[in-house]
């Protein structure tokens, strides 16, 4: 078997409300399933860390799930990504990484 390419899922968590935030973790839940079932190992932040609001420094999941990111062969835009400071930063670093680029909308 090829060696599995790893993907991070990047797109927003925070939200105004427990429901927005719920309901970006299912955003991302679905998409992780989509790209799981293409082929790749993905690492999926919305999940990994879902609901640890509090439990730490906002910066210990920053620079956490950055330096994830640097190990990653691409990285997906979910759908809205753009309305997330944090993913319009982890895609800059992507780019500046050479890390390839996947958006939601090339897979529909």
């Amino acid at each position: 078997m090829d060696n599995m390419k790893i993907i991070f899922v990047s797109g927003a968590y925070r939200a105004n409300s427990k429901e927005g935030i719920s309901q970006n973790i299912e955003t991302a839940r679905i998409w992780a399933i989509k790209l799981w079932q293409l082929g790749f190992a993905v690492i999926c932040p919305q999940l990994n860390s879902a609901h640890f609001d509090g439990a730490c420094d906002d910066e210990v999941w920053i620079e956490g799930y950055k330096e994830i990111l640097r190990r990653c062969d691409y990285i997906f835009m979910l759908p809205n990504w753009e309305k997330s400071e944090g993913a319009k930063a982890e895609l800059e670093m992507a780019k500046q990484e050479g890390i390839d680029i996947i958006h939601s909308g090339e897979l529909i």
